[in-house]
Parts: C-alpha cells; structure tokens; sequence
C-alpha cells in the first residue's frame, strides 16, 4: 500500500502498522459535554471523513488517552476500506 500521508510503500499489515504509529495526529479524539467519546479521521484524498462514537464500558474519564492507540487502530482500518472503495486503491490490500 501507499500511505497517503508521506512517501511510504509495504505491504497493508506494515502499512497499518505505519498509520497507527506514525499518523497517529490524524486521528481526533475529543469528549462532548455530554460525556460522549468520538474519534475522526478525514481522508486526505477527498472530502469524506470517518467519525464514530468510541463506546467504552466504563466511564472513565482518561479512556481516550489510555486506549488512544486502541482507537487509532479502529479508524485506520477502516480508512484502509474507504481508500479501497472511494479511491480505487487496489494496492491498500495487496
């Protein structure tokens, strides 16, 4: 896969891997004032952006910092399937 952050090559689990550890900025996280927990990733090639609620079975407050990596490994592999379909990215799986 290409990364479509930097000038990265490999193959996806590397690529994953290299999305998660070094694009970890890409991936926002805040808590509303509700107490709701949310992650976001905005794909560079287009305009779509991929955002979930991050539903943790407890209420702790420091969920999103203690499970960041966690929750970046949930919203690259999902970025993956959106370059997949979106981008006609056939090297994202190879």
């Amino acid at each position: 896969m290409n990364c479509p952050f930097c000038d990265f090559e490999g193959p996806r689990p590397e690529g994953h891997a290299h999305l998660t550890d070094e694009h970890a900025d890409e991936v926002k996280t805040w808590q509303s004032r509700t107490g709701r927990r949310y992650y976001r990733l905005d794909c560079p090639m287009c305009d779509e952006s991929y955002q979930k609620e991050v539903k943790p079975r407890l209420n702790d407050p420091t969920f999103l910092t203690e499970y960041s990596r966690e929750i970046r490994v949930v919203a690259f592999d999902m970025f993956l399937y959106h370059l997949a379909g979106a981008h006609d990215k056939e090297e994202v799986n190879g």
